[in-house]
């Protein structure tokens, strides 16, 4: 679940750019070396939710990240139907926390977490 850290206020970068990123993430673990008979491993990109407004003492960092962020799950999706890639959603069932807007809280993590795992378990065999 990567792609938060891409709408910084230092980085120009939108929710497109971000999932470029995700590709190149993506092509690097299939051209991986990896010991000899060994498959590559199947892929699960998780979008993370969106970004609230930020608050507390990251919020300058965060700057102008609300916008940067619009469409990014999309995006996600679109780079992982093309690389044939597994997708979820985190923003359908999870939000960032309260505090901060940018990360999530430990119930939010809790829960990710529990569906993740039911999630992964037909891409682990």
């Amino acid at each position: 679940m990567l792609g938060n850290n891409d709408f910084q206020s230092m980085h120009d970068f939108n929710a497109w750019h971000s999932s470029q990123g995700i590709a190149t993430l993506i092509n690097t673990i299939r051209t991986a070396a990896i010991e000899p008979g060994m498959s590559v491993p199947p892929i699960l990109v998780v979008s993370p939710p969106p970004i609230l407004s930020p608050k507390g003492t990251i919020a300058p960092k965060f700057i102008g990240a609300v916008e940067k962020c619009i469409g990014v799950s999309s995006a996600y999706e679109a780079v992982c139907e093309l690389l044939d890639c597994h997708f979820y959603d985190a923003g359908s069932v999870v939000t960032t926390s309260e505090i901060d807007g940018i990360h999530l809280d430990y119930p939010q993590h809790l829960l990710l977490g529990n569906i993740l795992a039911k999630v992964v378990i037909p891409y682990l065999s």
